[in-house]
């Protein structure tokens, strides 16, 4: 599985922006991945933004973009979504995308992906 994002950027505080991820997949479908975002501020750890299960019916995500982020995915373009609303300053990160071919809600047991993509930067100015 090969992963690309694409679609950062530079935006100001209060706009938005969608990054697609476009998997190339290899023996198995891309409905059959559940999908990630993660991101990774300067000097910060890297922290989960979203997750996504196969079939869409179970999105999670972290605290600091609840509400503000929705994660989505094309099963038929072998894409993934992140639309990134009333986008703050402290978005501002290189954002991953990423997939596992299980499923299990890393919100509650921290399951790491099995693939992951190269980032696509996003900066939020003031």
């Amino acid at each position: 599985v090969q992963l690309q994002a694409s679609g950062g950027g530079l935006v100001q505080a209060g706009g938005s922006l969608r990054l697609s991820c476009a998997a190339s997949v290899s023996g198995r479908t891309f409905a059959s991945l559940t999908m990630y975002w993660f991101r990774q501020a300067p000097g910060k750890e890297r922290e989960f933004v979203s997750q996504l299960s196969r079939s869409s019916v179970v999105a999670d995500y972290g605290d600091s973009v609840k509400d503000r982020f929705a994660i989505s995915r094309d099963n038929v373009k072998n894409t993934l979504y992140l639309q990134m609303n009333s986008l703050k300053p402290e978005d501002t990160a290189v954002y991953f995308c990423a997939a596992s071919n299980t499923y299990s809600r890393y919100l509650s047991q921290g399951s790491q992906p099995d693939y992951w993509g190269q980032g696509t930067l996003v900066t939020v100015s003031s």
